[in-house]
């Protein structure tokens, strides 16, 4: 690293958990984000504050007034702008070190294989439809690229960790079957309480910095759940489901 970037990282590299090894680490790293909103916006203004080196984001939508209550890295000069453009010059603003790609579509199990494959970190599942988390899930076991999937809504949060590289983790889908009929909770119908989605993206995003530099203990293993009314978290262990369509025995090579 040069003396600029030993100035600007200068906080993690005082930490024994991370130094200066640590550091290079998430300056080589490329992280996936599925989302450029309410979660993927805090959790990607982190990850580049912290000098990771590359920063892919998907999301096909724009940038809408009523988005600007929570999706803290947009502004009210940019609606109407990709949401993907958007948060790129938020980043760009926060650190123009960090390389980032913006896909301006919805993502495909195609799209995911391809991007995966040519060595994504960690991949920060950020995004608000059922169907795509079980997507990029699936897409994660295939490449062996561990997962940092978060939630909202109202005032329930909810975040975890699957890393497909230790054969005991279990996989998203072990939690939540791909075959449910889900019915699809939208913050626009039941709203979100704003600050919510910060802390989860927050945590994502020291959940994929621990990854990048393999300190301390992931969650996965855990479903950590938060309610907001109260403040309190509370904590489930999961465990691997053998029959898991995805990752267990009863797995199968259909592209979800």
């Amino acid at each position: 690293m040069h003396d600029d970037q030993l100035l600007r990282y200068s906080r993690h590299i005082l930490l024994d958990e991370i130094g200066i090894e640590g550091q290079e680490r998430i300056c080589a790293a490329h992280v996936l984000i599925l989302g450029a909103g309410g979660l993927g916006a805090p959790a990607a203004l982190y990850l580049a504050a912290s000098g990771v080196g590359q920063i892919t984001v998907i999301d096909d939508d724009v940038v809408d007034l009523t988005n600007l209550q929570r999706q803290i890295a947009h502004t009210t000069a940019r609606i109407g702008q990709p949401k993907v453009d958007s948060l790129a010059q938020a980043l760009a603003d926060l650190n123009p070190e960090v390389q980032v790609r913006t896909i301006a579509q919805r993502a495909d199990a195609a799209l995911l294989d391809g991007l995966l494959a040519q060595g994504v970190t960690v991949v920060l599942d950020c995004c608000d439809n059922y169907r795509t988390r079980q997507m990029v899930n699936a897409a994660c076991v295939r490449q062996r690229v561990p997962l940092v999937s978060g939630a909202a809504i109202r005032l329930d949060a909810q975040i975890s960790v699957f890393d497909p590289r230790n054969t005991e983790s279990p996989c998203y889908a072990c939690l939540f079957d791909p075959e449910a009929d889900f019915e699809e909770i939208q913050c626009s119908t039941l709203g979100v309480l704003a600050p919510l989605v910060g802390i989860v993206g927050s945590m994502q995003a020291a959940e994929a910095l621990k990854l990048i530099v393999g300190t301390g203990r992931s969650l996965a293993g855990r479903l950590l759940l938060l309610d907001a009314r109260t403040m309190e978290f509370s904590r489930m262990h999961t465990a691997k489901n053998p029959e898991c369509r995805v990752c267990g025995s009863g797995a199968h090579t259909t592209h979800l």
